[in-house]
């Protein structure tokens, strides 16, 4: 992971929109909720794999992963923060993940290289959460934690829509972006399980 170093940077950025998110009521429930609309905005922009819908599917993209930093901050600031809280955004986060991924293959008709990237991604933060059920503690190891991804998405729906053309193998720059997903995420979730079978044994 390389972007969730630089969290407490962006905890110092979030603190304007924290104040005004308090002010006109919002709860860190209904902006998890705010988040996950916007994942699902962004793959609808992306299932039309047109340059206007890629710009548009990046913003929303990353309108996703402020506002999934954005509900955590507040429920600090508002003292509120509990475990059906955290339950509700990590479901919503699973749930965003699939989305966006599923409009990214959906616009370049590439659906088993969704599902893979998709099951890699999925499967990556399971067995972060079912290490952590045998008492080993939470795995957070890995190539690219969901910063990250967010932030590939955003760059690389952006690259796309300046350069849509195929690259490798008829895939242009957001198949090459589920490829990385997918092998990134199943060699990370057998990190994981490797690292944490040893420490079993």
């Amino acid at each position: 992971m390389t972007l969730d170093q630089f969290r407490p940077v962006a905890n110092r950025l979030l603190s304007p929109f924290v104040t005004a998110a308090d002010k006109v009521g919002l709860t860190p429930n209904s902006v998890s909720v705010l988040a996950v609309g916007f994942a699902g905005a962004a793959a609808v922009a992306f299932s039309f794999a047109e340059p206007i819908w890629y710009l548009l599917g990046a913003l929303f993209v990353l309108a996703n992963g402020w506002l999934d930093l954005l509900d955590g901050a507040l429920a600090r600031e508002q003292n509120s923060a509990s475990a059906s809280g955290d339950l509700l955004d990590h479901v919503l986060d699973r749930y965003a993940d699939i989305i966006i991924l599923a409009g990214l293959a959906a616009g370049i008709e590439q659906y088993a290289l969704g599902f893979a990237a998709v099951t890699g991604v999925l499967m990556t933060s399971y067995l972060g959460t079912q290490i952590q059920a045998v008492g080993l503690g939470r795995a957070y190891g890995g190539l690219l934690g969901r910063a990250d991804r967010l932030a590939l998405i955003g760059f690389i729906g952006v690259a796309t829509a300046v350069y849509p053309a195929a690259l490798i193998f008829g895939l242009n720059l957001i198949g090459l972006l589920l490829v990385l997903f997918a092998v990134v995420g199943h060699l990370t979730a057998f990190q994981r399980f490797w690292g944490a079978w040893s420490d079993i044994e």
